[in-house]
């Protein structure tokens, strides 16, 4: 039985081409996004999962706020996990990891090699995380100082072989440091939160050890089974109290916790599980760009839209082709066949069509899955579909849309009675043309809400990208670790000579990611107490620093060589001004401590302009510029046509100096789009994934209105002899598509507000929704669908009405 039910719906496959192909490409269409997609939230969803013990890894998080600033943070102090460890059972084992700026020049034959995948790490790091040894016992690996963990591809890269366990890597550390490779592991997963090439043993990092209130380290608690985060993270209190508090009376007149709470202050420590830093975690400092599950859930409701969308298709143009099928029915259940027997043929017949369209889909999704990995910045493979995990639901997926998208025309048809089908008296798709409306409404309602979050998506970037930062961040040169050199005031200064260089500065401290940042505390009394003090970003820079980024001064002056006095100086932004609380604060001064814990002023010479030198989604937070030697970065101001010949000629001026240290560098704007890559990917994919159920939908509109040009021969016949025109004629069969079209706009605009103003609730700074936006996306649809409709339209228009009127 299985058997006929198979054979006849290939027949009917075959002899309605037309409708096959429409259904198919439609439905294959769907199933690739929906792949490609699934993938993408898979790969999302997967990130630190392949560690162990990931159900029992938690990161320490740190929010501080003093003085109004807020400062939530990825890290907490060097002291966090052991203390923990010391006073907890529930904490089985702790690491940490330490990047400072993330990279180290590297040794290579007779050249250093910029590395940027580069941490201390404490030698029970591989008791916490899982990576697989190839090579040398990890466990012990870091137990000695000057000790290093490489990956597999960075071995091959600098001796050819895995083989390397007792062989050094030498870095430019204080002149020349050599460290023995004491293990090598597997290049780490790409669906990790963090990615290093090098481990070195935090016992040979240089820091001012037992810092409290310094929070520099990425802390990771290994939990023992059976262990409530949730109720562990109440000890906080008693840490803060016993250890914290101590340490930080030190610097801050403050008696007691409560004190310092009553005050409008906070100090908090919280835990997040491994597996959720990746979507759910967006604090300063994170070891790489996360994620967002809030793209995670707009892409798993995109896949289901299309596939729908999809399937709507198939029911649209099924029951519409009911007349067709009449007959057949109508003869079959004359001759005996149950209903139920209908009901399983025509359900076969979906299901053969969507299994076809899965086979065709795969094959898509293998053409155009590097293309999208690209766009995605993923490195995702087919592959994964066939795990033992997924692979089951790969294999229900065509039962299950066939199913959906076969169910109602399949109970529709089979309902038909023989005798009013045999007679004639049925007319195609009449009880069927309510549901059919609502299904158009419901994938013009998807493309519209599709469209209004693409254009919103981009409209944000571009305000981005175009918005007043405080600092000209357009032709700016960086060139790359510029502590390697001896001299980096003499690299400045001969860079100044080239043609086409108006200013240089040399500092650490830059307004986009990849640079440094130091925050301290501050205050407006020579005693530091609640009332007083506030936390601050302080930059060193040089006297060059405001004019070669472009800031403005706003009252007071610069630094400047003709004032000895500016070594005790300080340029303050608009937000330090306004927490301060000081209407006229040139000539005023402000309290920092120093490395020897004593009490150290600064006066006030100079406020800047409010600049972001954080992302837009935050609040620009109290800044300060300090006088004084930031090596790290050499930023140029150019105006240059010639861009690659200036580039050239500062290379060959760093190969000059230093003709072992790599060169690298970078532009400011690139930085500064570096900030917003995953809108920019989710951009692009929304962007595609709506031009695409826009095709699919039209796929359904062409076929649909195909088969009520058929359905309405006779009739076109009849009005074309009485004098009607093709215009008129057209507006006849396209003018039900525009009030469906104007229903779903109806219903979009509100659903699309509500959607896009919540994205946009993550952005300090952020475009208003303006209504063109919304009458932008209707009208797209709607020219869109009368150029699907309008096509079959003209064509049934033209028929010679001899040939219509002939048909019955």
């Amino acid at each position: 039985m299985l058997k006929n039910y198979i054979k006849i719906a290939w027949r009917n496959l075959l002899r309605n081409k037309t409708f096959s192909i429409i259904n198919i490409a439609g439905l294959a269409i769907g199933l690739c996004c929906f792949l490609l997609i699934a993938l993408y939230v898979l790969d999302e969803l997967s990130y630190d999962k392949f560690n162990e013990n990931a159900d029992r890894i938690y990161r320490v998080n740190s929010y501080i706020r003093f003085g109004g600033t807020d400062l939530k943070m990825s890290e907490s102090s060097d002291m966090t996990g052991q203390v923990l460890k010391k006073d907890y059972p529930q904490v089985e084992q702790y690491t940490r990891i330490y990047t400072n700026n993330g990279s180290k020049l590297i040794k290579k034959d007779n050249s250093f090699i910029d590395e940027q995948k580069v941490a201390y790490v404490d030698s029970t790091f591989f008791d916490v995380f899982t990576f697989p040894a190839i090579a040398g016992n990890t466990h012990t690996a870091l137990n000695d100082p000057n000790t290093v963990v490489i990956t597999e591809s960075v071995a091959k890269k600098y001796f050819g072989t895995t083989d390397v366990l007792g062989k050094t890597i030498e870095t430019n550390e204080k002149g020349s440091t050599l460290y023995k490779v004491t293990a090598v592991i597997k290049d780490m997963p790409h669906n990790g939160h963090f990615n290093y090439d090098f481990l070195f043993t935090m016992k040979s990092l240089d820091y001012q050890w037992g810092q409290f209130a310094s929070h520099n380290f990425h802390t990771y608690l290994l939990m023992k089974k059976g262990t409530d985060y949730k109720a562990f993270e109440k000890n906080f209190d008693a840490y803060i109290n016993k250890y914290v508090l101590p340490f930080i009376q030190q610097f801050v007149q403050i008696k007691s916790m409560a004190e310092f709470r009553k005050a409008g202050n906070k100090l908090e420590y919280s835990l997040i599980p491994l597996t959720k830093i990746h979507l759910y975690s967006d604090l300063s400092s994170e070891l790489s760009p996360n994620g967002n599950i809030q793209f995670v859930y707009i892409f798993s409701i995109v896949a289901l839209i299309i596939l729908g969308i999809a399937c709507i298709n198939f029911m649209n143009l099924t029951t519409a082709r009911s007349a067709n099928r009449a007959r057949e029915v109508g003869i079959r259940k004359v001759l005996g066949t149950e209903r139920k027997e209908l009901i399983t043929q025509f359900l076969a017949e979906s299901t053969l069509m969507v299994f076809l369209s899965l086979i065709i889909a795969i094959g898509i999704a293998s053409i155009v899955l590097p293309l999208f990995n690209n766009v995605a910045s993923k490195s995702m493979v087919l592959g994964s579909l066939f795990s033992p995990v997924i692979l089951p639901l790969l294999i229900a997926l065509p039962f299950v849309v066939g199913l959906l998208a076969g169910s109602y025309p399949a109970f529709y048809l089979s309902a038909f009675k023989p005798i009013e089908v045999l007679k004639g008296k049925l007319k195609a798709g009449e009880k069927t043309v309510t549901l059919r409306s609502v299904l158009v409404v419901v994938q013009f309602f998807t493309s519209i809400i599709l469209i209004i979050g693409t254009i919103v998506i981009y409209k944000q970037l571009s305000f981005i990208q175009t918005k007043d930062l405080g600092f000209k961040k357009d032709q700016v040169l960086i060139i790359n670790g510029t502590g390697a050199l001896k001299n980096t005031e003499t690299f400045k200064n001969d860079i100044l000579q080239l043609s086409g260089v108006q200013s240089g500065t040399v500092s650490g401290y830059l307004p986009v990611d990849n640079s440094w940042r130091n925050d301290n505390s501050f205050s407006t009394s020579s005693a530091i107490d609640v009332s007083n003090g506030f936390d601050m970003q302080n930059w060193t820079v040089d006297y060059d620093y405001i004019k070669t980024m472009g800031m403005q001064i706003i009252s007071g002056r610069n630094f400047s060589k003709d004032f000895g006095s500016d070594s005790s100086a300080v340029i303050i932004n608009e937000t330090t001004a306004k927490v301060i609380g000081y209407k006229d604060p040139i000539g005023k001064k402000i309290y920092g401590i120093g490395n020897d814990k004593k009490t150290i002023a600064y006066n006030i010479i100079g406020v800047v302009k409010n600049f972001n030198f954080e992302s837009l989604r935050q609040n620009i937070s109290p800044l300060a510029f300090f006088l004084g030697k930031s090596d790290g970065f050499a930023s140029f101001k150019v105006n240059t046509s010639n861009i690659n010949n200036l580039v050239s000629q500062v290379e060959n001026k760093w190969k000059a100096m230093a003709p072992a240290m790599p060169f690298s560098y970078r532009f400011m704007d690139a930085s500064f789009d570096e900030m917003y890559r995953s809108e920019q990917r989710v951009g692009k994919i929304a962007m595609i994934f709506s031009v695409l159920a826009i095709l699919i939908a039209c796929l359904g509109l062409f076929g649909l209105a195909t088969f009520i040009a058929e359905q309405r021969t006779k009739e076109i016949g009849i009005r074309k002899v009485l004098g009607a025109s093709v215009q008129g004629i057209v507006q006849l069969l396209s003018k039900e598509f525009v009030k469906l079209v104007a229903i779903a706009f109806i219903i979009a605009v509100p659903a699309g507000w509500y959607f896009m103003n919540k994205w946009l609730q993550d952005f300090v700074y952020r475009i208003s929704l303006s209504w063109w936006i919304f009458a932008a996306a209707g009208l797209t649809v709607l020219i869109v669908a009368l150029a699907t409709v309008s096509f079959q339209a003209i064509k049934a228009a033209l028929t010679n009405p001899v040939k219509s009127l002939k048909t019955e």
